[in-house]
């Protein structure tokens, strides 16, 4: 082997040049626009707890699962549908939910016009009195 010196040329530049002054700033120029904490909770992008980070996610899945236990309990407390029909909370009827309101309102107008009927077809006064059916005092 030669003992010859080879001189080796290292690159020194950086990767990500810092000399532009745009660059050099841009940093700063983003955290001055940064959004508040408080502004971030109430976006949904920060949890609002106390909790140590670690501890966070093991929270939020804590709250879920009572969320979720709460809302089982509820719908075993729910009466039936049947009960509901008993006590007139639910109306009795087979009919997509999109045309029970327009059903009821036709019903609603069906009996008025029922009666309305009835009513022009009772006898007058004078027809009851003469028949003895109404005591009247002329």
């Amino acid at each position: 082997m030669s003992s010859e010196t080879t001189s080796v040329n290292i690159d020194s530049t950086p990767l990500s040049p810092t000399t532009q002054p745009h660059r050099r700033d841009s940093l700063e120029k983003h955290l001055q626009t940064r959004p508040d904490p408080q502004d971030l909770k109430d976006r949904n992008i920060l949890l609002d707890t106390n909790a140590a980070p670690a501890l966070q996610s093991t929270a939020l899945d804590l709250a879920r699962q009572r969320t979720i236990d709460s809302l089982k309990k509820g719908l075993e407390k729910r009466p039936e549908r049947e009960e509901l029909i008993e006590r007139n909370i639910l109306p009795n009827s087979t009919a997509a939910a999109a045309i029970q309101g327009p059903a009821k309102e036709l019903e609603r107008r069906m009996r008025r016009d029922s009666l309305e009927k009835k009513v022009q077809q009772r006898p007058k006064a004078e027809d009851l009195k003469r028949e003895g059916i109404l005591e009247g005092d002329d």
